[in-house]
């Protein structure tokens, strides 16, 4: 069974930067695209940025777009986020999605919270 691991969530303040990581292990199937989500309090959870594994297209909401890059390395099945000049609006709990062909994979979620 795959499994999803991520890493990096913390506190930061309005303005810094955060780079939180996503790691997969187990997979029997080829994965499609990585990506990840995130779920505010009291809020749906919503896709923030998404990589399609071969190729490299990505894709953001526009709330984040010229402050996080997603990126990827096909090796190590890994993605990161980088964030930028986040802002308090960026504080939630955010989830590693794997897609595949067959089921979607999500990982235990991480905390970040941007307060000064």
């Amino acid at each position: 069974q795959g499994q999803l691991v991520e890493s990096g969530g913390g506190l930061v303040q309005p303005g810094g930067s955060l780079t939180l990581s996503c790691a997969a292990s187990g997979f029997t199937v080829n994965i499609y695209s990585m990506s990840w989500y995130r779920q505010a309090p009291g809020k749906e959870r919503e896709l923030v940025a998404r990589i399609v594994m071969a190729g490299g297209f990505t894709n953001y909401a526009d709330s984040v777009k010229g402050r996080f890059t997603i990126s990827r390395d096909n090796a190590m099945n890994t993605v990161t986020l980088q964030m930028n000049n986040v802002k308090p609006e960026d504080t939630a709990v955010y989830y590693c999605n794997a897609a595949t062909w067959g089921p979607q994979y999500w990982g235990q979620g991480t905390q970040v919270s941007v307060s000064s």
